[in-house]
This record gives C-alpha cells, structure tokens and sequence, in this order.
C-alpha cells in the first residue's frame, strides 16, 4: 500500500514534471531487447554509500526511458521499499516468502509512482533468512531461480543489497549479470573494496562464472572538499576504466526525497541529484548499446504530472 507523504506547501519545491529519454532506433536494431534482461546488483558490504539511493534513483532513470525495471529490495532493513512509497510493515507477501517459502514471485511485485518500475519489497522478516537458509538446499541460488520466471516481463531487474558479504549478497552474486558499487567519496572509501573484490572472484569460480563488474560509481561528492577531489583521483587510479565518468554529488534532494515516498525524478526533476542518475542511466545504456544507439538517451521536459 503506498504511503507517500504530501510534500508541504511551504517546502519551496516546485514539480517540474517527468523527464522522458527518447530512443533513435536503427531499422532492425531494438533497444534493451524485449527477450533478454539485465540483472544488476548494487553492493558495497560497506554502509551508507548510497546503494538504496542508488537502486531507486537509477531504477527510476531508466523506466523514463521506457524500459521495463524491477528494483528488487533484499535488504530486511527495507529501506527501497519504504523509499518508494510502500508500508514494509504491511506487506502480505515479500522477498522472504518468495526466498523461504517459494512463494510465486509475482504475487508480491508492486507497483510504483513511477510507470515501468515495479518492486519486489522486502522487511523486517527477511532478518530470519540469514539464518533459516543456512541449512536449505542449494541456498546460495533461491534468488536465481525466482526471478528466472521474471525474465521476459523486465528489461533491467535492480537488486539492491544489504551491507554485508552474507548469503543474502552470496544470492545477489549468483543472479546477476553484473555488479554495481558505489562508494562513498570519504576517507574510508577503499576500506573493505579488497575484500569485496575476493568475494567476486571467489564467486565467479564457484557459482557464477559470467558474473561482471559494471562499474563503480562515486557518490556523495562535494566539490567544495580538497577530499573529495583526492578520494575521486586514488578510485581511478587503482580502478581505471571501471569508475563510471558520472559521478553522484551530495545533494539535498537526494536526501529528502525517499521521506516522501519517491525517487528523487519525481521530488525534483530539475535537481542536480535527479540529472547526475539520468546521466548515469544513459551511461549504462551506452556501454551496452554503442554506435547510433549512443547518441541516447535524450531528455527532454514534458508537461506537469498530475
């Protein structure tokens, strides 16, 4: 059920409507083909970096590109859910039911505010899987094979992770195609990035050999700080041409938006957090569609939304 808040009328926000990518096609050539999705898991084991912020505002980047998104929610702090407007505390049917009890996935997908994107929630019981699947059959792949039913009806499928290297990540990692990781633009930003790195080569050895990194993405920059400029420069140099050229700023819009339910596209279409995601889904869409393809997404401002 949503629960997104009324924005005050006092807040000095002002809706400027839904920005929309419109996509040149070659005669012949689809974009984001209808018959294959991409499966991305946003993880750091490292908290608050930004991988829910990341998950919902990305999600909903790419859907105003008029793709089909699933932002699956596998963090029992269930913070994508309630970010995009859903009560985690009234859910009949959730992730845990889907993992636990193989419950048809499609039974608990909602719908969003945002058309195109839909998401898998998750919540508080989501806590007892870490524990309940230790002793499961072929644990590590529940994840994968719920969503295998899901492949056709999606274009891209988001799973956002929580912030550790536990068997819920272990199923992230099995599912996906690739791997996206953001990381904070503070003094601690590598801490850790090693260990994650073992844990993807350990996994392509063992359970997922097709499993790639798609890229690491700054977030929380402040141009203001010396530190910032210096985390930025040491990322890409040890990682080169895995950074994404975007790069997420500290913004307050970000920070506001998930109180009201929603994705920072439609809290604030004009503000610099909402472009740097745009720009960041446009950038995803052209290391998989180059050539002709690359000349998009284009953004263009539609009317007010209702």
């Amino acid at each position: 059920m949503l629960i997104g808040q009324t924005r005050p009328e006092n807040s000095g926000r002002r809706d400027v409507g839904r920005l929309s990518f419109h996509v040149k096609r070659r005669p012949g050539v689809l974009c984001c083909s209808r018959f294959m999705v991409r499966i991305l898991a946003i993880t750091n084991q490292k908290g608050g970096v930004g991988k829910t912020t990341t998950a919902i505002n990305l999600g909903a980047s790419l859907a105003s590109a008029d793709l089909r998104v699933l932002l699956v929610d596998l963090d029992p702090q269930g913070n994508a859910t309630s970010g995009l407007g859903l009560d985690k505390d009234g859910l009949s049917t959730s992730i845990y039911d889907v993992l636990l009890r193989d419950a048809d996935p499609a039974s608990a997908i909602c719908p969003t505010e945002v058309d195109l994107l839909q998401l898998l929630p998750s919540n508080r019981e989501l806590i007892g899987a870490t524990v309940e699947l230790t002793t499961a059959s072929r644990r590590e792949f529940r994840l994968k094979r719920a969503l295998e039913s899901l492949h056709s009806h999606y274009d891209f499928i988001l799973i956002d992770c929580p912030p550790s290297l536990g068997i819920l990540t272990v199923n992230a990692l099995a599912a996906a195609d690739s791997l996206l990781i953001p990381i904070q633009c503070e003094y601690f930003a590598l801490e850790g990035l090693s260990e994650l790195m073992n844990t993807i080569s350990r996994a392509r050895q063992i359970i997922n050999p097709r499993l790639c990194i798609e890229g690491v993405l700054l977030t929380m920059y402040d141009e203001r700080l010396n530190l910032s400029g210096q985390i930025r420069e040491s990322v890409q140099e040890h990682l080169g041409h895995q950074v994404f050229q975007t790069i997420i700023p500290r913004n307050v819009c970000l920070a506001e938006a998930p109180s009201f339910g929603k994705p920072v596209l439609l809290y604030d279409a004009r503000s610099r957090g909402s472009n740097s995601y745009l720009q960041l889904a446009r950038e995803i869409l052209e290391r998989h569609f180059p050539g002709p393809l690359a000349e998009v997404p284009k953004i263009e401002k539609k009317g007010l939304s209702p």
